[in-house]
């Protein structure tokens, strides 16, 4: 899964963020929307480029990707961007935080959901195909604008509420960026294999189970003692995000 840069032209971009090469940041409005926003310039822009929304309620971006293998394989690459989302957050944390991953795509901060991440592909494609084009995007809650009480209802947070205090979102992003870069280098020296410990390892431990993530995305589950393993279907999960309230454009409150 390379990130390399393009030898396409680009236009000229406002770079506001302190991101490593070959990434290039795209900011919007508050009104925009990374993810759409990512999708349309995938083609023209190609990969490394991260758009992102200047909000102060929420981290909000969308990565362009240009994978070199079958799609079937390729959307892996979300198992790498949310390691890295979530490997982010804990650098920022409080000592004791949990920062965790509900699978595939639910970040949680001390069992609230904070947010989490998604992916989008050309949709005229075969699975046997390579896609031009893969965008990986997140969205973390920094500040609730619910009104409600802090910890009234425990399934939902926001970085402020868990101790992030100093945090900006820009800080998050830049995290996010040398994260991934880390983590898709050791995909590229080590295989898939590496990616998905580091994924695994971000998820609630259960014990006599283990987990593995199958070449086209499915989480296969195996208990001590059982010969079959189950499956949990990938792909239906990346249609429908459980975190992603559609009617707000942002995790579920």
């Amino acid at each position: 899964m390379p990130l390399e840069t393009p030898a396409r032209p680009r236009t000229a971009l406002t770079t506001e963020l302190a991101l490593p090469p070959p990434f290039s940041a795209v900011r919007l409005r508050e009104v925009g929307d990374a993810f759409a926003h990512a999708i349309s310039i995938a083609g023209e822009h190609g990969a490394g480029t991260l758009v992102y929304v200047g909000r102060f309620d929420l981290a909000e971006f969308a990565l362009v990707l240009e994978p070199d293998e079958p799609l079937l394989s390729a959307r892996r690459a979300f198992y790498a961007g949310m390691a890295a989302l979530a490997e982010a957050l804990a650098a920022h944390a409080q000592p004791d935080t949990s920062v965790t991953i509900d699978w595939p795509g639910s970040l949680l901060v001390n069992q609230g959901l904070v947010g989490g991440g998604r992916l989008a592909w050309p949709r005229d494609l075969e699975e046997d195909q390579t896609p031009e084009w893969l965008v990986f995007g997140g969205m973390v809650r920094t500040v609730s604008m619910s009104g409600l009480e802090p910890g009234l209802n425990p399934l939902v947070t926001a970085l402020e509420e868990e101790g992030f205090t100093d945090v900006m979102s820009s800080q998050l992003l830049e995290s996010f960026a040398r994260n991934f870069m880390r983590i898709v280098d050791s995909w590229q020296e080590n295989g898939f294999g590496a990616v998905a410990k580091n994924y695994i390892g971000r998820m609630p431990g259960e014990q006599g189970v283990r987990r593995d993530i199958d070449e086209n995305g499915d989480l296969m589950i195996r208990r001590v003692g059982k010969v079959e393993a189950t499956r949990q279907k990938f792909l239906p999960r990346l249609v429908q995000p459980a975190w992603f309230d559609p009617a707000t454009r942002g995790p579920r409150a």
